[in-house]
């Protein structure tokens, strides 16, 4: 998501690397790279790097994930981009993390990914001597759900979405079935979600609804 309707504020900030110059924005991720491209930052930009991310951004979940929009909104403007999680929301080991983006940079800098597509890489919250390998991943399709629990404050109703694991596995090659299985997921991303070519009685549909509409 990015934010249009109410302004942003920018702050500078103490950098957690000595001489880089540090922002914090009152915004979405995606504001971050926005204003970081388009305002703050008036050098070359090689690439954008979104994350190191606390918690997972598998499968479906890439869709509404504000690490994957940052690296997006990266893509979108043409630099290389990458989206970084580690598959825990608590102590996450990012050592590990932070040397494979260090790899990365190097692997795809100077505009070495191709043009079409950006990545999301994840990573099992293990130390690096229990992690199996790097798979080259696609993207999981559904295998959870979200319900809604609800509760009360002694003020006023509140409502809590809760996520819960279907009983269905992951399918091999996918980005979840990787991290359950103890691999590092790379994952190609790219703005044409849905490839599948459509079905014959698709072709007419436009008209036939306009037809319909204007009757």
């Amino acid at each position: 998501a990015v934010t249009l309707r109410q302004p942003l504020r920018v702050q500078r900030v103490s950098p957690l690397v000595p001489g880089v110059e540090t922002y914090s924005v009152e915004g979405t991720p995606g504001d971050s790279v926005i204003l970081a491209l388009g305002k703050l930052i008036k050098s070359r930009v090689d690439l954008v790097i979104s994350g190191i991310n606390q918690g997972p951004n598998l499968g479906d979940d890439v869709l509404i994930s504000g690490t994957v929009a940052a690296a997006l909104q990266g893509y979108l403007r043409g630099l290389p981009s990458l989206a970084f999680s580690v598959a825990t929301p608590n102590s996450p080991c990012l050592d590990t993390a932070a040397k494979l983006a260090t790899l990365l940079v190097k692997r795809i800098g100077g505009h070495r990914l191709p043009s079409d597509i950006f990545l999301n890489i994840n990573l099992p919250n293990w130390p690096l001597d229990q992690i199996k390998g790097i798979k080259i991943t696609q993207l999981a399709h559904k295998t959870h759900i979200d319900t809604v629990e609800e509760g009360h404050d002694g003020r006023r109703e509140y409502y809590w979405l809760v996520r819960q694991k279907l009983t269905t596995e992951a399918n091999e090659k996918t980005d979840i079935w990787a991290i359950e299985q103890g691999y590092i997921s790379i994952t190609t991303l790219h703005t044409i979600l849905f490839q599948k070519p459509l079905l014959p009685i698709w072709d007419s549909l436009g008209d036939d609804l306009f037809r319909e509409l204007r009757s």
